[in-house]
């Protein structure tokens, strides 16, 4: 009898130096794992944050999980998507040859995630308490 598989989703994010900056990625992956209750969800960030890809991958492991989805929060396949994470996965299939590590696509390429963009700037550009404080052209 095979046993059932744990899932585990990692969220990956470029990073910045500012920690305020991840606060919609992480409120993204608190409403996955809302979304998807038995999986582990967690973020990992490529620079400036933590945890990193491969730190976040060992826990998702030690925390059990068997199948591991990557899903890239960028708005295209740059560099980072294209060469970076696929070498951090094949590192991570090396580490721990048991579990199946799956990278996905970046979520910008997503035609939801397209038309989201497109209905949240036409109703920001068209609202005008949606400027920054600091902007004096108004």
């Amino acid at each position: 009898m095979k046993a059932t598989a744990m899932h585990g989703l990692i969220l990956m994010a470029h990073g910045a130096r500012d920690a305020n900056w991840s606060a919609p990625l992480e409120a993204s992956a608190a409403r996955c794992r809302e979304l998807l209750p038995g999986w582990q969800v967690a973020m990992a960030y490529l620079e400036f944050m933590a945890p990193d890809l491969p730190g976040c991958g060992r826990t998702l492991v030690e925390q059990g999980c068997t199948e591991v989805e990557v899903l890239p929060l960028f708005l295209g396949a740059g560099g980072h998507v294209r060469k970076d994470l696929p070498l951090q996965i094949e590192a991570l299939r090396q580490a721990h040859p048991a579990v199946q590590w799956r990278l996905h696509a970046a979520v910008g390429e997503s035609p939801l995630v397209v038309e989201a963009m497109a209905q949240a700037a036409l109703a920001m550009a068209l609202d005008p308490t949606r400027l920054l404080p600091d902007d004096t052209t108004a």
